[in-house]
Parts: structure tokens; sequence; C-alpha cells
């Protein structure tokens, strides 16, 4: 590799990992304080950078909770549809689904917090149509898990689903208010005494 092409990489590389730092300290900000009263000097102030130098990386806050909302469901979506092609029973697909999201939690938390208070508002915008599409699709999957654990007789047959799907969904999601990396209980720990609870509620009753 040529001298030239190594210094080009490098700082390629270099601008990648200036993004990646921006975005995460966008992301902290727009999580405390909400989208619409953050202003881009805020990001600019916490990033430790003159508010113009932002937009060398970015032409727009909206540029920037756009990407910060679709890496993290990107990431998400990629680790759901590997559970949903292993060919797991209704139980086990549902305890990965929900270990993926608390890890979800741990790698992305203030996006979650974002998308959890911001994309109603958001989704109006015709830039964050795929956040509508993530709820319908989240909703079926959820709502085609819970009749084929009934089918299955892994769960009880006069579940309400769409009541289970918003349970499940709010009680997982809402973790991001409080959950903290590093904290007392890793995510995948917070996960499984997450299913114990659950699933003693809705299994099948055993003989």
């Amino acid at each position: 590799m040529s001298p030239r092409r190594r210094d080009d990489e490098g700082a390629a590389n270099a601008r990648a990992g200036r993004r990646a730092e921006l975005l995460a300290t966008a992301a902290e900000v727009f999580a405390s304080r909400g989208y619409a009263a953050t202003t881009v000097r805020e990001i600019a102030d916490a990033a430790g950078i003159l508010g113009g130098s932002l937009y060398y990386h970015f032409d727009s806050k909206e540029s920037i909770v756009d990407e910060i909302l679709s890496t993290f469901l990107d990431d998400l979506w990629a680790r759901y549809d590997e559970v949903l092609a292993a060919g797991l029973g209704a139980r086990e697909t549902m305890e990965r689904l929900v270990v993926e999201s608390f890890r979800a939690i741990d790698r992305h938390r203030a996006a979650v917090v974002i998308y959890q208070n911001e994309s109603r508002h958001l989704s109006e915008g015709e830039r964050f149509g795929y956040l509508r599409e993530s709820w319908d699709r989240f909703e079926r999957m959820w709502g085609e898990l819970l009749d084929r654990g009934i089918k299955e007789n892994a769960f009880r047959p006069d579940l309400d689903v769409p009541l289970v799907y918003r349970f499940l969904r709010d009680t997982v999601w809402v973790a991001a208010s409080w959950y903290r990396p590093g904290g007392r209980l890793p995510a995948d720990e917070i996960a499984r005494r997450y299913l114990s609870m659950v699933l003693e509620g809705i299994q099948a009753p055993t003989e």
C-alpha cells in the first residue's frame, strides 16, 4: 500500500471515529433534553467544538437524529432476524428476542430513549416513515409469535395477544430510562429476570 493511500485511509478512519463520537454525544443530549428543545449549538458545546464545526459532519439536527435512530433500528432488526430465522420454538424465540432487546438497550440506551420519547412526533415527517414501519413490524412480529406459542401449547390459550404485546413492549423498553451500562446487573441478567417474571404468568399449566 502506498504512503498516500495509508494517509487517506487513516484520515477517513479518523473522520468516521469523530463522527461516531459526535453521534453518541448528540444522542445523550437529545435523550436528556428532548429533540425539539435541543439546539445544534448545545450539541456542539457538549462535544467541545464550535457550532459551525458540527456542519462539517452533518447538514442538520434532523440528519443527526435520523442517523441515531436508523442505526439503532437497523442493528436491532438484524439481530431479531437472526433469532427469527433460527427455527426455535415460540418460548425460546421469545426468550432470545427479549435478551436481544436488553442488549440493544445496553448498546444504544440514548437512542432507545429518543425512540420512545420522540418517534411519534418525528414520524409525521416523510423522512422518518421507517419509524411507522418499525412499529407495525414490532406488533406483527410479537403477535405472530404469541399466536404460535398458544398453538404450540407454550403459552396459555386464553392470552389477550394485543394486551400481552403491549405489556412486553412497554416493560422491556421502559428499562432504557433507568438502565446504565456497567451497573449492578448486566443486560443479559436483567433480561433473564424479566423473563422469569413474565413467563410464569403466561406459560401453559403443567400437569
